[in-house]
């Protein structure tokens, strides 16, 4: 499964080809830490070079797109984009006291994350101030599948939709790392049941993440996490994180404020 595949028709609306290939290549990009030249642009877009060419001019000089020593990377356009959604996302902005709270009672990472297709995009990151921490810059994107995050919004979908969201190959992160679907099914089962997602060092080793779906969708594509390494989480503080995650879950699914500490 890709993550630029084509939609279908809409209410009757045939797509514009030239807007798909517009978005594909600037979805495209932003999969990759690398920037790529025309050639890998053009076969990973199957299209021919000179119209690629022509659509990759055209985003570099509207700013979407720079070009330098022949490879193209993401343009300023395209931060101030995404920079407006985090801005105006009504979810982000009833969650920033949630997290501010959470990040400030445990002086761990929280992590605020969308749902999109088969991955989880960050949204906002508060990062712990010991020296140890996890650092994730909003704007990552990372397999639905394998995260906390992910887990906790896949775990509210009928399997059947999960199924032909992820891909047919789940690919190790580390050896912890859920691959096979039976197996995630019957993780999403457990998720489900006791209301709480768990990343077991199944996307860094070292890392136990602990995620809750939040929001008043349904099913939810929002979800909030906070993942510490396993050598500071006793099971006294996983079982802290826990409660205060849930209890974030019911402020935001409510709309109303979570309770503040001292």
């Amino acid at each position: 499964m890709t993550s630029t595949s084509a939609p279908d028709k809409v209410a009757g609306v045939r797509p514009v080809k030239s807007a798909e290939r517009t978005v594909d290549a600037l979805e495209l990009l932003s999969t990759r830490d690398e920037p790529l030249s025309l050639r890998d642009i053009a076969e990973a877009l199957q299209i021919p070079r000179a119209s690629a060419y022509a659509l990759l001019t055209t985003l570099v000089g509207r700013g979407w797109l720079t070009l330098a020593d022949g490879k193209y990377r993401l343009g300023v356009r395209s931060l101030l984009v995404g920079a407006a959604f985090v801005q105006t996302d009504d979810m982000v902005q009833r969650s920033r006291p949630v997290i501010d709270e959470l990040s400030h009672r445990f002086n761990e990472t929280v992590h605020l994350a969308r749902l999109d297709h088969d991955s989880v995009v960050y949204l906002v990151t508060l990062q712990s101030m010991h020296s140890l921490s996890i650092v994730a810059q909003p704007g990552r994107r990372m397999p639905a599948w394998a995260t906390g995050l992910g887990k906790s919004m896949l775990a509210e979908h009928a399997w059947e939709d999960v199924e032909s969201l992820i891909p047919d190959v789940m690919p190790a992160y580390t050896e912890h790392t859920i691959t096979d679907h039976e197996q995630l099914k019957k993780e999403l089962s457990q998720t489900r049941e006791r209301g709480y997602a768990i990343d077991d060092q199944e996307t860094a080793l070292g890392l136990r993440c602990l995620a809750v779906a939040v929001g008043r969708e349904k099913p939810p594509v929002y979800a909030i996490s906070c993942p510490v390494p396993i050598v500071r989480l006793s099971p006294e503080r996983e079982s802290e994180i826990i409660a205060a995650l849930l209890e974030a879950r019911q402020a935001l699914t409510a709309g109303r404020a979570i309770h503040q500490t001292a």
